[in-house]
């Protein structure tokens, strides 16, 4: 019985989207790799993904705005501080992942998207699903990790 609740919760794992609202993409039998059809899928994720990313640069900026204050109390000062610095780098981060997801979506309108930019393979659609701006597949993602682990050793 442990096994398939391991099973299962692997399974719905795998499914998970970094987007809500999106179903995992079903190709129909004999379907091309990167059709028509799969583009648009992934170009529905990334896009509102990046809608999401930018709903919440917009909150952080209106959150900043609204809860400056000029506290008297040198403590409350230095925790809003770190507070706004922990939300600025946060939004940093999600900068450059918008800055990744324009470049995905570049990729799909070339048609060069769901292919390992090292070895020319494809990605896979439960690859990119997980991980929609994905340029390396996982053997190469793999190898990319180990060198990068040996040379911070």
């Amino acid at each position: 019985m442990a096994l398939k609740k391991t099973v299962a919760n692997k399974t719905a794992a795998l499914s998970t989207l970094p987007v809500s609202g999106f179903k995992p993409y079903k190709p129909k039998k004999g379907e091309e790799y990167m059709s028509e059809a799969q583009h648009q899928h992934f170009r529905e994720i990334l896009l509102a993904w990046k809608r999401e990313l930018m709903e919440e640069v917009d909150r952080t900026v209106d959150h900043m705005k609204s809860d400056a204050a000029n506290f008297a109390d040198p403590a409350d000062r230095a925790t809003q501080e770190e507070e706004f610095s922990l939300e600025l780098r946060t939004r940093d981060r999600e900068r450059k992942l918008i800055k990744k997801i324009d470049e995905s979506l570049n990729l799909i309108e070339n048609d060069e998207y769901g292919y390992c930019e090292a070895c020319g393979v494809e990605i896979g659609i439960r690859r990119l699903e997980a991980r929609p701006t994905a340029t390396l597949c996982i053997d190469c993602k793999t190898l990319q990790e180990i060198k990068e682990k040996q040379l911070s050793a």
